[in-house]
């Protein structure tokens, strides 16, 4: 059994992986597996892979990221790199924006 703290954690990173993708991407174009290394590097956790590849595939779908395949170093295959676009960007703002006015209230 988890306690609160535990499931706080998870609802907050794993189930809103797409808040933590779109702010990266907001620095530069990234391909999925760099994406994940820098959520940990970054924020601390690690999403499992098919989770950050679902993430990217839905945000794709829907228009707030768009990709490109890219040549990478000699002798290693193409990577598909992901970038922002001015839909994903609008809502990265709109989810920060939330996510402060929540922690607004709760401070009182």
């Amino acid at each position: 059994m988890t306690g609160p703290m535990e499931r706080l954690k998870v609802k907050i990173t794993k189930e809103v992986l797409w808040l933590y993708v779109l702010s990266l991407l907001k620095e530069r174009p990234m391909y999925a597996y760099e994406l994940k290394q820098r959520i940990k590097e970054s924020f601390g956790f690690e999403p499992a892979t098919v989770s950050s590849y679902v993430v990217l595939y839905k945000l794709e779908k829907e228009g707030y990221v768009t990709s490109e395949w890219q040549e990478s170093e000699v002798g290693k295959p193409l990577r598909k790199y992901y970038r922002l676009t001015p839909k994903g960007e609008k809502l990265l703002e709109e989810g920060i924006a939330f996510l402060e006015g929540i922690l607004s209230k709760l401070k009182g």
